[in-house]
């Protein structure tokens, strides 16, 4: 057992005074820039400091599984962050989005799995919900588990006005273990998601189908 006293902070967002906050850039990423002070574990307030942080809306990430061919289908496709690293810019993760005013986390899960993989997932459930870098962002991540058929998963997809150019690529969930536990996929939203489904996958199947594998 442990102790929740150890996992709760003493303090909240009271404990914080925003002095100024004004856009600082308004592009393809919103950012702003922020003048605040907040309270020492020690007694006290720091001294006013300046932030930044990039606002974004939230989004989902989807892991579709297929629970009778024990597959997976993720999505691969270039991604400007990775340029600077002298690795692959061409990821493989998760159908994932953004989730736009209006819509839920649930709806934008079904609508990129559209977009991006051509899929329709049922049986949608909930793995987890984090911050994806609170450091410098207000990022909430929704992640979650769908049901496909992953026979009929392939090809390339992907919005022409969003210059997506999406390739459908389907692993085994075995592959998907391998392709973590090397290295092959290295961003932490795929890599979440496979180690809950290592945790969870008999469980999820069970739940689905209503028998084990």
């Amino acid at each position: 057992m442990f102790s929740m006293s150890k996992l709760k902070s003493k303090f909240s967002r009271h404990d914080v005074e925003v002095c100024q906050r004004q856009a600082g850039y308004d592009g393809f990423l919103k950012v702003d820039k922020l003048l605040l002070k907040h309270k020492l574990v020690l007694g006290g307030w720091s001294e006013e400091m300046r932030r930044e942080i990039q606002v974004k809306s939230g989004a989902i990430g989807i892991l579709l599984l297929d629970p009778l061919r024990l597959e997976v289908v993720l999505v691969r496709q270039f991604r400007v962050g990775m340029i600077d690293e002298g690795q692959n810019p061409w990821l493989l993760e998760l159908v994932a989005g953004m989730i736009e005013e209006g819509e839920s986390p649930e709806d934008v899960a079904l609508r990129e799995s559209e977009e991006e993989a051509d899929c329709r997932p049922q049986n949608i459930t909930k793995i987890c919900t984090y911050y994806s870098s609170p450091g410098t962002t207000n990022e909430k991540v929704h992640l979650f588990c769908g049901q496909v058929d992953a026979s009929k998963a392939g090809g390339v997809f992907g919005l022409d006005a969003e210059h997506e150019d999406i390739e459908v690529v389907v692993l085994s969930v075995a592959e998907l273990y391998g392709a973590v536990e090397s290295g092959l996929i290295n961003n932490a939203m795929t890599i979440i998601a496979s180690f809950w489904l290592e945790k969870h996958l008999d469980v999820t199947i069970i739940q689905w189908l209503g028998e084990a594998r």
